[in-house]
């Protein structure tokens, strides 16, 4: 499997490009007629909708666990193991916990579809509106749970969506958008057709879905790292925009004010899952509590089943071992003179994505914060907390580390809109 979760030989075969391009713009043509009608639903009927997602998920539960048997016997033939073959899995208790992120979706206060700006001169009033953006379009890794997560954020935000998945989870896909989405929205009054799944396996549909500037002119990219780059400059290229998450590996900080039990049980809670973006990644430890600090963290990381590299290292500091296969259970160790030293190298080494300090000194704990310029920054916890749901009780569509203006870190139903400015008279 690659990192993205397309199997390298298990069927269905990658289909050609103008299959691709055929299935995506039909999904997308479909997607775009249901989005008309969204826009003037009563929040009401769509959180509705994404209660019936919950229940249809325990009502459903046998085809789906059925279908995701089936992607996980085929992932095995195909060699994949670990990490890769624990996010593919579903079972009962993550059903659950997928149901009851739906239901706390629901509950989550609507946002404000307009808000008064400011009066103009000339007796006017210039309100800022809340507008879908229409069809949006999601590539992720083979990663089930992600299906009902995204389409979820769509439904809340009133956006249409064309959800493509690597192949390795495409039975799991197929029986969550056939047998529990689209039965949802139907009996909450909303078109099924409002959330399309590209059924086309392979590339070539990766390449298709950003490939369609008129039809889905904004796509989430999630995965591993080169292919999204990848995916992201094709997006360019067609003058279809993106937000991309390509890059994680987490970094932890031990200063040399630590209180070193703490430091252990934030190691482990960094590794309670070795495939996902913001585990415990690369690991630094102030020179002062090197001899003291290693005694207690081999035990702890072989407990895990964790290997370390230490210095001198043949990889790049900053090396995502959650899409390295087979290599997955590795953390990076590393030296660190002090906490703007620690924050320099997660800046200059790594992807920007989250990096935590760990100390009894505030002052160490203001200089590091400081320095990093990273999408999340943590004192003493854990850098797993950068999560829609685990900070905003929300589930993402993904963590966005652009170092530019706009929706940065998890990104939620709440970004997924347009500004539109409009200039009335103040009394018409």
């Amino acid at each position: 499997m690659t990192a993205d979760g397309t199997l390298a030989t298990d069927t269905p075969v990658t289909a050609d490009d103008a299959d691709a391009q055929g299935g995506v713009q039909a999904a997308a043509r479909a997607a775009r007629g249901a989005a008309a009608d969204l826009a003037d639903v009563p929040d009401e009927r769509l959180d509705d909708a994404l209660g019936a997602i919950a229940d249809e998920l325990g009502r459903q539960a046998k085809p789906v666990l059925a279908a995701n048997e089936a992607d996980m016997a085929a992932a095995r033939a195909d060699g994949v193991a670990g990490a890769l073959l624990d996010r593919l899995r579903l079972d009962e208790a993550r059903l659950k916990a997928i149901a009851g992120q739906l239901r706390a979706l629901a509950a989550f206060p609507a946002e404000p579809s307009r808000r008064t700006v400011r009066e103009l001169p000339g007796g006017l009033l210039l309100e800022e509106r809340r507008r879908p953006v229409g069809v949006i379009g999601a590539n992720f890794e083979a990663r089930p749970n992600v299906v009902v997560d995204i389409a979820s954020q769509f439904v809340k935000s009133r956006n249409a969506g064309v959800l493509r998945t690597g192949s390795a989870a495409i039975r799991s896909a197929i029986a969550l958008a056939d047998e529990v989405i689209a039965p949802a929205l139907a009996a909450a009054g909303l078109d099924p057709a409002m959330i399309q799944l590209v059924r086309v396996p392979g590339q070539s549909s990766a390449r298709a879905l950003v490939s369609q500037p008129g039809l889905i002119p904004l796509v989430i990219l999630r995965g591993s790292g080169d292919s999204t780059r990848s995916l992201a400059a094709e997006a360019a290229r067609h003058g279809v925009r993106t937000m991309a998450h390509a890059d994680g590996g987490a970094v932890l900080f031990v200063d040399a004010a630590a209180d070193l039990a703490m430091a252990e049980r934030l190691i482990e809670a960094s590794l309670d899952r070795l495939g996902v973006c913001n585990r415990l990644n690369l690991l630094l430890v102030h020179p002062s509590l090197w001899e003291e600090l290693m005694p207690r963290i081999r035990p702890l990381l072989a407990r895990l089943g964790i290997s370390m590299s230490l210095p001198p290292h043949s990889h790049p500091l900053g090396h995502e071992w959650a899409l390295d296969p087979g290599r997955e259970a590795t953390v990076t160790v590393a030296p660190a003179d002090g906490p703007r030293a620690a924050a320099v190298l997660a800046n200059e080494e790594t992807s920007g994505l989250a990096a935590s300090v760990v100390t009894q000194d505030r002052t160490a704990a203001a200089e590091f914060l400081g320095a990093y310029a990273g999408t999340g920054a943590f004192w003493n916890s854990t850098t797993r907390l950068l999560d829609g749901f685990k900070l905003f009780s929300v589930p993402e569509t993904g963590i966005n580390i652009d170092a530019v203006p706009g929706p940065r870190g998890p990104v939620t139903f709440r970004d997924l809109y347009l500004r539109q400015f409009v200039v009335t008279p103040l009394t018409p």
